[in-house]
């Protein structure tokens, strides 16, 4: 199916929020489970993990994530007779279809250990503020 060129960048900008929602819920989602483990020493080390996790994602999206985004529009623009699957490069497809699983079993290994929850949370969150933090260079021009 053909597209604008305009349109494979939303396609692309969607994906981008959908992942980023994803794993701030999946995040939030196993730092709780570390909580109900462990109430009362959870605070020093989701402070520190999640304080990590949210300044890394910051810098990441800053620095690595939003070029990828901006290489990625310049492709897109380049392209004559878009379809819907070029929203990304086919590297970066065949890239999210391994870390996406791969994340899905980082999540179910960690399960009812307190400190993977957490480690395993942080980088979550890190991906998701990173994603977020990046989606702006969709927006600018």
């Amino acid at each position: 199916m053909k597209v604008s060129q305009r349109s494979l960048i939303i396609i692309a900008a969607i994906v981008w929020y959908a992942g980023g929602i994803a794993l701030l819920l999946k995040g939030g989602a196993l730092i709780k489970q570390a909580y109900s483990m462990d109430a009362e020493s959870i605070w020093t080390v989701i402070a520190a993990l999640v304080g990590i996790g949210i300044g890394v994602g910051l810098i990441k999206g800053r620095f690595l994530f939003s070029r990828s985004c901006k290489k990625n529009i310049e492709r897109i623009k380049t392209i004559a007779y878009p379809s819907v699957w070029q929203c990304f490069r086919p590297g970066m497809l065949i890239f999210l279809s391994v870390v996406i699983p791969a994340g899905a079993w980082m999540s179910r290994a960690a399960t009812g250990n307190y400190l993977l929850l957490c480690l395993v949370g942080a980088l979550d969150l890190s991906i998701s503020f990173a994603l977020f933090t990046s989606s702006s260079v969709f927006w600018k021009k």
